[in-house]
C-alpha cells in the first residue's frame, strides 16, 4: 500500500464505505420500483428492477463469500425478490415467457420463495397448465407466509383442482348459467382434448379425427382463443366497421404471439393455405396441445414471422355465429372473430358431424350426430341448409372447392336441369313451396334416390321444406302428399347435422299434432336433437330453455 499512501486499515474502511453506498443505492431503487409497480407503471418498474438485478449480480461477483456470508445472503435475498417482482411486472403485461424465466431465476436462489411460487402458479394457470400451477400453489401453501394469505392460496388451489379435473374428464355443465339468463360471470371452462387426433386429411392438409365411436352431443374439444375481437355490428354496418374488427384482431394475435413463445410455436403448426412441403404438413403430436403437457418455456414448433402469421389468420380465423351469440346471451347484432388453434385443424364439409358453441373466449366442439372411430371431424364453415350453387359460391368466397360426399352426390345426379330449375324458382321467392317440395319428393321417387341422398337434397331445399312443415295452412293442403315432419327432419339431420332451424320445425309439428310437446317419446326426440345442437354440457332443462320449450309441456 506504500505506492498509494493508504494503509490496510484505511483500505478496509474505504471498502466498507463503498458497500454502504451500494446498499443505500439498491434500497432507494427498491423503493422506487415498488412504487412504480403499485402505480401499475410496469415498463418503468421493469427497468428499475433490472438495475437492481445488475447491481446485485455485480456485488455478488465482487464479494468474498468466505469473509462476507451475512452480506452475501442479504444480497441474494434482494436479488431473488427483484427477479420475483420483475416477473410479476412482466406477467401483468402478459409477457409470460420472460416472466417465467424470471420466476425460475428467483427460485434458483430460493426454491420455496412464497411470492415467486404464487406468481409462477398464476402464470401457468393463465397458460392453461393446471397441473403445473397446482404444484406451485401446493408448494407455496407449505410456506409460513401462506398462513397470512390462506384465503387467497386456498382459493387458487380450489380453482386449479377444478380446472385440472375438467381438463382431464371434460365434465362441463353450464346449465345453471343458461337457466339463470346468463347473469353473473361466464362459467369457468378449461382446455379439454377428447377422443381426437391429428392426421393427414383426404379433404385438405391435416384434419382432426375421432379415435373412438362417440354419440351425438359428445364433447370433442374445448379450446381457448389465442385472441378474439368482438363488437355490436348492426346489419347496415359498412365494410370499414368489419375491417376495424379484423385489424384489431390481427393486432391482438401478433401481440400475443410476440409475448408468448409457446403460443407462437403452436400457431406455427397451422397451415397458410398455400402450397406447403411435406414437413410443414406433418401431424404434430397431440401432447403439445394438452394443458398438462410438460412443455418447455421456449419453442415447440418454432417462431412464426408476421407475414406468415397473417396468411395463417386468413385461413384459420373463425367468425362467431348467431348460435354462439345466443349461448353468450348476446343480441343478434353481436359479431366476433378469433383464432382457436386446435379447432383450426377441423376441415369443412356440407355433411358436417360436429358443431361449435362459443362460451366466453372458449370454443366448445361436440358431435352433431353419432361419429365412428377413424372418421374425420368436419364443421360447416357456412350455411349448409342452402342449395348446391349457393354453397359453391360460399366455398369460393372461402377460397376452396368443396368435394364432400354431399357435394359430389349433387354434382353427379342425372337430373341436374330439374334441380337447377327448382333452385332458381326457390331463389326468386315466388314459387308455391308446397308444390316445389311435392315436385322434389316425386322426383326422388322417380330417380330412385335412397337413404342419405334424400337427406342431402332435402337439406339443399330446406328453405322450402321449412316453410311447408312450419305452416299449418300449407300442411293442410300438402300434408298427405309429402313425408311427415319427423321423417324429413331425421333424414336432414343425418345429412347436415343438427341445426336450430331444423329443430324448430320439428317442435312446431309436434306442438300442432299433440297440443304441445308433452309426450315422453316426442320430448326425447327433441332433446336428442338439442344435444346435437348444444352438446351434453347442458342438462335437459337448459336445452329446453334454449329451444324455448315451455317447462309445463
Amino acid at each position: 500500500m506504500r505506492e498509494t499512501g493508504i494503509s490496510n486499515e484505511e483500505a478496509m474502511e474505504f471498502t466498507v464505505e463503498e458497500e454502504k453506498e451500494e446498499e443505500e443505492r439498491i434500497q432507494n431503487l427498491r423503493s422506487k420500483a415498488t412504487e412504480l409497480l403499485l402505480r401499475e407503471e410496469y415498463k418503468d418498474s421493469i427497468k428499475t428492477y433490472s438495475q437492481i438485478i445488475f447491481l446485485c449480480q455485480e456485488s455478488i461477483s465482487k464479494t468474498d463469500p468466505k469473509s462476507s456470508q451475512s452480506r452475501l445472503s442479504n444480497i441474494k435475498r434482494t436479488l431473488c425478490l427483484a427477479f420475483s417482482n420483475r416477473a410479476e411486472a412482466w406477467a401483468r403485461q402478459s409477457e409470460f415467457s420472460v416472466a417465467l424465466r424470471d420466476c425460475e431465476a428467483a427460485l434458483s436462489i430460493e426454491k420455496s420463495h412464497f411470492k415467486t411460487l404464487l406468481c409462477k402458479g398464476k402464470i401457468l394457470l393463465s397458460l392453461n397448465r393446471y397441473g403445473a400451477a397446482l404444484d406451485c400453489f401446493k408448494q407455496a401453501n407449505l410456506d409460513p407466509h401462506a398462513t397470512e394469505n390462506s384465503d387467497m392460496v386456498n382459493g387458487l388451489l380450489k380453482k386449479c383442482k377444478k380446472l385440472k379435473s375438467l381438463s382431464r374428464g371434460g365434465t362441463f355443465d353450464i346449465s345453471d348459467w343458461v337457466l339463470g339468463g346468463y347473469r353473473g360471470k361466464t362459467p369457468e371452462l378449461a382446455e379439454y382434448i377428447g377422443p381426437v387426433e391429428i392426421k393427414k386429411s383426404e379433404i385438405s392438409g391435416r384434419g382432426l379425427f375421432a379415435t373412438r365411436n362417440v354419440e351425438s352431443g359428445t364433447l370433442m374439444v374445448v379450446t381457448r382463443a389465442v385472441a378474439v375481437d368482438r363488437a355490436i355490428m348492426p346489419q347496415d354496418s359498412g365494410e370499414n366497421a368489419h375491417l376495424v374488427i379484423w385489424k384489431n384482431f390481427i393486432d391482438k394475435v401478433v401481440e400475443t404471439a410476440k409475448k408468448c413463445e409457446h403460443v407462437s410455436s403452436l400457431i406455427s403448426f397451422l397451415s397458410t393455405g398455400e402450397c406447403e412441403d411435406e414437413r410443414a404438413l406433418e401431424a404434430p403430436d397431440m401432447e403439445v396441445f394438452r394443458s398438462e403437457a410438460e412443455v418447455g418455456i421456449g419453442n415447440v414448433g418454432g417462431r412464426v414471422d408476421n407475414e406468415r402469421l397473417r396468411s395463417i389468420l386468413d385461413v384459420n380465423s373463425v367468425l362467431e355465429d348467431a348460435i354462439s351469440a345466443k349461448i353468450l346471451g348476446k343480441n343478434a347484432d353481436y359479431q366476433g372473430v378469433g383464432l382457436w388453434i386446435l379447432a383450426s385443424f377441423i376441415n369443412h364439409s356440407c355433411d358436417p358431424n360436429v358443431r361449435r358453441v362459443h362460451v366466453g373466449d372458449y370454443m366448445v366442439v361436440h358431435a352433431a350426430r353419432d361419429v365412428k372411430a377413424g372418421e374425420e371431424l368436419t364443421l360447416a364453415y357456412f350455411d349448409v341448409l342452402a342449395p348446391r350453387e349457393k354453397r359453391r359460391e360460399m366455398a369460393d368466397n372461402w377460397g376452396f372447392v368443396c368435394g364432400c360426399k354431399r357435394c359430389l352426390f349433387e354434382d353427379g345426379v342425372c337430373f341436374k336441369n330439374d334441380m337447377r330449375e327448382m333452385e332458381m324458382a326457390m331463389g326468386k321467392g315466388v314459387v308455391d313451396v308446397g308444390s316445389l317440395v311435392y315436385r322434389l319428393e316425386e322426383g326422388m321417387r322417380r330417380w330412385m334416390v335412397r337413404g342419405r341422398g334424400k337427406g342431402y337434397l332435402r337439406a339443399s331445399f330446406w328453405e322450402a321444406y321449412g316453410k311447408v312443415l312450419g305452416s299449418e295452412k300449407v300442411m293442410r293442403k300438402w300434408g298427405r302428399k309429402i313425408p311427415a315432419a319427423e321423417a324429413v327432419v331425421e333424414s336432414v339431420v343425418q345429412a347436415a347435422g343438427s341445426h336450430e332451424r331444423i329443430v324448430r320445425v320439428l317442435l312446431e309439428g309436434l306442438r300442432r299434432g299433440a297440443g304441445g310437446v308433452n309426450g315422453v317419446v316426442e320430448m326425447e326426440k327433441v332433446i336428442k336433437l338439442g344435444r346435437g345442437l348444444y352438446g351434453k354440457m347442458m342438462k335437459k332443462q337448459a336445452i329446453g330453455a334454449l329451444l324455448q320449450i315451455d317447462g309445463k309441456e
